[in-house]
């Protein structure tokens, strides 16, 4: 399932806004995501996306932001591009998601290049929208910089929502095991 959100330029015709596009795109029958509003003022942008920061659990799918863009289109082709994204648009990433798990092994993986990197096997934990049992450790200075241990509570989360990590040890609940 997706959702749609831009018309190819060449089939565009007389749409000449975001708004626009999204409602001729769902009049042509395609999924749109009806949560998106138009403001004039960035207040208002600020306060729509404080809004869908705390809604964002009610949701029946994963969000990890909000992506806000110029309305108009004449104004986004003047805006242009940067090497790597459109000047027009930009992306509100909500705070990562962060719950407690534990670790039970540290084991190296290999990489498609040949790096080695260390790697938390955790008890099985769900977290934005996924169970997570194995987290990356970075490398031995990033275990020695967080005092990481086999045995330790750790705070987890997905950086981006994408990527497992270890946040930070729970030292207090130490037992003198690990």
């Amino acid at each position: 399932s997706m959702f749609f959100y831009q018309i190819d330029e060449g089939s565009i015709g007389e749409v000449k806004a975001q708004e626009e596009a999204l409602k001729k795109l769902k009049f042509l029958g395609l999924k749109v995501c009806g949560k998106y509003a138009k403001f004039t003022s960035i207040e208002d942008v600020v306060k729509f996306c404080e809004k869908w920061h705390k809604l964002r659990e009610e949701m029946p799918y994963e969000i990890d932001g909000i992506v806000v863009k110029v309305n108009d289109f004449t104004a986004q082709q003047q805006m242009g591009f940067t090497a790597k994204a459109p000047r027009f648009a930009i992306d509100y990433k909500f705070p990562a998601v962060q719950v407690s798990s534990k670790i039970l092994d540290i084991v190296l993986q290999v990489g498609r290049t040949g790096a080695v990197t260390p790697v938390a096997v955790m008890t099985p934990t769900f977290v934005a929208g996924s169970t997570v049992s194995r987290a990356t450790l970075h490398n031995e200075d990033e275990i020695n910089k967080k005092d990481i241990r086999i045995g330790d509570s750790v705070i987890i989360q997905k950086a981006v929502d994408v990527i497992h990590e270890v946040v930070s040890v729970l030292k207090d609940l130490r037992t003198g095991s690990e």
